[in-house]
């Protein structure tokens, strides 16, 4: 089955019969699709390291790693890596996350190679330089510094660390002052040689390429490389916290920020797609869901109110956020947790379910637009195991959901006695 797409759209979409896939023998994966209706070319890709992969200690040193990789590398330094992707006009990003160190690269065809040897021999080759670093460091301080004055960063920061406790989920991906501040260079360079491998690896190249070429020339880069990381263990998901409501003053404020939720699935398990419904239900679809309609326009307590799921490859989280007035914050915790009651109580009618469904399987098409939008699907798909025909299977993934299963999932994750609830923002006393 298909769901409701029309066969020409199924034909356009990435699949199989289009796309190029390749596994290199050191473990590195490869995707191509080609796209010849514009002279660019867009390549998305990640490694798997991560900040799960560091110390506790040590929390912002896979991110604080990812932004050097630009700062100098054997054959391009910081200089010469900006003037290169700067006189094609083109784009080139390394950045650390929770699970993956990704890199981004879009440039004109014929500028394509001489980029992808700036960004091999960055990744591959980096000098971590210590004039560098301070600079790097210092900004990141700062930009701590801001986040920590920022009352709906700070509700979400102890949220992540309130429910997953000492779990590596629950650390600050960017790290914290105290933890930043004493990394060296070596740190860097022991992380860098630990952890960046190609088993894993996963690039995707969409545009105006030959697939033949593209793949002689990412395999003349990356087919050499021999590096071996240690294999990733992530603790189970650990058990609620004894204390589920947590309330952090800030002085000088005038919204306070809400964040609450409790665990959830994982991006893999089977209720994924019901509890992706469910959530476009809820917080997402037009006006933020049930929560933008009842607790933003019709009972005007909060500036913004939405829910999100946080589904990784082994556990997640099913979230609501609000920013409101300070004074409005019992009243709208109350609100936002009697719309997770109704939800799994009543369930959803079905002029809901058809809106969201219409909604998540229309909206493909459009962010398969671009040469990005492709790139960065196909990574998701490569990344989470999801298979070349996803995207064909997508539409009737969504339309087999059924008002039942919503309730079903609704009632099994959105219980408040199952949920953590942190405010931000509120004044003293």
């Amino acid at each position: 089955m298909s769901g409701h797409l029309p066969t020409a759209a199924l034909r356009s979409l990435p699949n199989a019969g289009n796309v190029t896939r390749i596994q290199l023998a050191n473990g590195l994966t490869i995707l191509v699709r080609e796209n010849h209706s514009s002279p660019i070319v867009t390549l998305h890709g990640s490694l798997q390291a991560g900040a799960v992969d560091e110390a506790a200690a040590q929390a912002g040193l896979a991110t604080l790693t990812a932004a050097m990789l630009s700062r100098g590398s054997e054959r391009y330094s910081f200089d010469q890596f900006n003037d290169a992707v700067e006189a094609v006009g083109g784009n080139l990003t390394l950045n650390g996350d929770s699970q993956s160190t990704d890199f981004n690269l879009a440039c004109l065809a014929e500028d394509f190679p001489h980029l992808l040897d700036v960004l091999a021999d960055a990744l591959l080759r980096p000098l971590f330089p210590a004039d560098h670093l301070e600079k790097v460091r210092q900004e990141r301080l700062v930009r701590l510094q801001e986040r920590d004055q920022d009352t709906s960063a700070v509700a979400n920061l102890r949220f992540y660390e309130t429910i997953y406790g000492g779990h590596p989920y629950g650390r600050s991906v960017a790290g914290y002052a105290h933890t930043v501040t004493p990394l060296t260079r070596q740190d860097l360079v022991d992380f860098h040689r630990r952890f960046y491998a190609p088993a894993g690896a996963v690039i995707v190249v969409a545009g105006a390429v030959a697939t033949a070429t593209v793949i002689e020339q990412l395999t003349g880069h990356f087919g050499a490389w021999q590096a071996t990381r240690p294999e990733r263990f992530l603790p189970p998901q650990p058990p609620l916290p004894a204390t589920r409501q947590l309330h952090i003053p800030m002085k000088g404020k005038f919204q306070a920020d809400i964040v609450l939720g409790g665990h959830a699935i994982s991006r893999l398990d089977p209720d994924f797609y019901v509890a992706r419904v469910a959530n476009c239900i809820l917080g997402q679809f037009g006006m933020m869901g049930r929560l933008g309609e009842t607790v933003r326009e019709q009972q005007g307590l909060a500036y913004y109110c939405y829910s999100a799921l946080d589904a990784e490859p082994t556990m997640g989280l099913w979230l609501a956020a609000a920013g409101v007035n300070p004074a409005h914050v019992d009243q709208a915790v109350t609100s936002i947790y009697a719309e997770f009651a109704r939800m799994a109580g009543e369930g959803v009618t079905e002029q809901e379910l058809d809106d969201a469904q219409s909604y998540l399987t229309g909206v493909v098409p459009l962010t398969l637009e671009t040469n990005d939008g492709v790139a960065t699907t196909l990574l998701n798909m490569e990344w989470y195991g999801l298979g070349l025909d996803f995207l064909v299977n997508y539409p009737a993934l969504i339309r087999a959901v059924t008002a039942a299963d919503v309730q079903r999932v609704a009632a099994r994750f959105l219980r408040p006695e199952a949920c953590v609830t942190v405010v931000a923002g509120l004044a003293e006393g």
